[in-house]
């Protein structure tokens, strides 16, 4: 895909949506933190559920560690993996209240070194919560990488780079926002809506869907 289409694509996305925001419920960084740790394997939505008791009774570290794990299970049951998942967070909130002042940190290392934190949630906080231009590829990225293809690549890694070498600088800021919902709503897995694609034309995948007749 030449530079001029990408820079079309992402274009028609900045026209229809200026503005994109995540679907995660969240108020400070700690808590967009902890909802991404819990949306491994979940869906928003049931995160959203959950997080909305868990953030009223404890809106930050302090508050949550003292729950304890089995606290924190009893919030987030209704979550897949919430047994590992609540160990995450309880002991992510003693590093934060031991190394960084009950803070999270602006700093890909330190982020990476949280229990349940990899690549691509670090990429989601320092992208969401401290503006970074950074791209969090999930399996929507991914899809969409090879299928346009916006940043075709073997690996979520090898698709982040050729995305962040790729995408045209002024729209890195919104453009993890933008595919993921593209890839959830539009160019879905199974049967991406083609006819309803707003960046159809630009698209060089060859197995695009039709209009029911």
């Amino acid at each position: 895909m030449n530079p001029a289409k990408r820079r079309a694509i992402f274009e028609r996305f900045a026209q229809a949506n200026p503005h994109p925001k995540g679907e995660l419920d969240w108020q400070t960084p700690f808590q967009l933190l902890v909802a991404v740790i819990l949306s491994a394997q979940a869906t928003d939505r049931s995160v959203n559920l959950a997080t909305a008791p868990l953030f009223r009774d404890a809106p930050g570290p302090r508050e949550m560690l003292a729950l304890g794990e089995a606290g924190i299970e009893h919030y987030i049951r209704t979550i897949g993996l919430f047994r590992s998942k609540a160990k995450h967070v309880a002991q992510t909130c003693a590093i934060l209240l031991a190394e960084h002042g009950g803070e999270v940190p602006d700093d890909r290392e330190a982020l990476e070194r949280l229990p349940g934190v990899g690549r691509k949630t670090a990429n989601v906080i320092l992208n969401i919560a401290f503006g970074h231009p950074t791209i969090a590829v999930d399996t929507h990225l991914f899809r969409l990488g090879n299928r346009i293809p916006l940043a075709p690549g073997k690996t979520p890694l090898e698709v982040e780079r050729r995305l962040l070498k790729f995408v045209p600088p002024e729209y890195l800021q919104h453009a993890h926002h933008w595919l993921i919902l593209h890839g959830r709503y539009v160019c879905k897995a199974v049967r991406p809506d083609c006819p309803n694609c707003l960046i159809s034309d630009l698209c060089e995948y060859r197995g695009k869907t039709q209009a029911p007749a």
